[in-house]
């Protein structure tokens, strides 16, 4: 297909294997074969921004005869690409309209999670997509992470840390806690412990079926090159903590954890995150990716803690865009957009109503 676009040359249908090298596995031909078995549409593309690179763009209904399509962490762009959010912005522009005769009549809209990044500073800039874009009533993917270079000596790893944070490693090994890479075999453990950890942090999860998919998955999937490895860590036999791990190309991406109530003071979550990175680091990877803090350091913050743990392990804070949603169909986008709103307010309302009955 041709264009008349400033930045996009040309926009052509492509073997989901053209995605398997894809810089995100958000874009992989893995990732969008495994949504395929929960209910997505997968259409791989090939995009010409003067250099060809795989986009992957993954659709399905929301209501009866509407459906949406969405672009995790796309799309990819050249090196030697514009930096400046209106340059960018026109490329998703013309990459949307270019998108929509590959969709059907009924889709919505279109939401996209670019990947560009600015770095954390003394003044952090958060990268923005102007109009027609409208950024979308909740963000898909996290848009803010740490991330830790592993391609140093682990010494300089540690070094890099905060001072507590290289303690606690040290103390859950010093008091007798012991990781063990489980994988499947792990599982119903693992879940037990997520359940536990979603209802104290008031957080949404998969069913069971849902992770067990994905280590089949991976494991049936060799085109990407990706392992997926599950971690637990015990204390004279009991669980206490666990973490799913994506190793992929230079890029290891902690994507789920979970924890016990019980002996926190043993600092088990540090174990795990210390014994992924040695062995992210020993299977080539050169970036670990603790996958999503919130945005800025902020005490009343409901995610407040997990900003400190993610931030001391030392490594860089990056910012993107988020999600952002260019529409197709105006007025089934305006119901779906307070439908999303209404939501967002009832999830509000019910987490406070726990948190007034806890307090009581």
């Amino acid at each position: 297909m041709s264009l008349p676009g400033q930045y996009l040359k040309g926009l052509v249908p492509a073997d989901l294997s053209q995605c398997n090298g894809a810089a995100s596995f958000l874009q992989s031909g893995f990732w969008g074969s495994f949504k395929a078995r929960f209910g997505w549409n997968v259409r791989p593309f090939l995009a010409d921004w003067g250099a060809a690179l795989p986009l992957m763009v993954i659709r399905r209904r929301i209501w009866p005869g509407i459906s949406l399509a969405y672009v995790p962490w796309g799309p990819e762009l050249p090196p030697d690409f514009p930096t400046d959010d209106q340059a960018r912005t026109q490329a998703l522009h013309e990459l949307a309209a270019a998108i929509q005769p590959f969709l059907p009549q009924n889709t919505a809209f279109i939401r996209f999670d670019p990947p560009w990044h600015t770095e954390e500073d003394a003044e952090p800039r958060f990268p923005v997509i102007d109009k027609p874009f409208i950024r979308a009533g909740a963000d898909v993917q996290p848009p803010d992470t740490v991330l830790v270079d592993i391609s140093v000596p682990a010494s300089v790893i540690l070094a890099r840390m905060k001072s507590k944070w290289r303690y606690n490693i040290g103390l859950a090994k010093k008091k007798g806690v012991v990781i063990h890479r489980r994988d499947e075999a792990g599982m119903e453990v693992f879940y037990a412990l997520l359940r536990k950890t979603a209802k104290r942090d008031r957080i949404a999860i998969h069913g069971i079926e849902y992770y067990k998919t994905l280590f089949a998955h991976a494991r049936d999937y060799p085109a990407d090159g990706q392992e997926l490895r599950l971690y637990l860590a015990e204390h004279e036999g009991e669980p206490l903590a666990g973490i799913i791990v994506l190793f992929r190309g230079a890029d290891a991406v902690y994507l789920y954890g979970a924890s016990s109530d019980r002996k926190r003071n043993l600092m088990a979550t540090y174990g795990l995150q210390w014994q992924a990175m040695e062995d992210a680091k020993a299977a080539g990877c050169l970036v670990y990716d603790l996958f999503g803090i919130p945005p800025h350091e902020d005490p009343s913050h409901p995610m407040s803690g997990l900003y400190r743990f993610k931030t001391g392990f030392g490594g860089r804070i990056i910012h993107r865009p988020g999600s952002w949603d260019y529409t197709y169909r105006p007025l089934t986008k305006g119901l779906f957009n307070l439908a999303e709103s209404i939501r967002k307010k009832l999830r509000s309302l019910k987490k406070l109503r726990k948190d007034e009955k806890t307090n009581d």
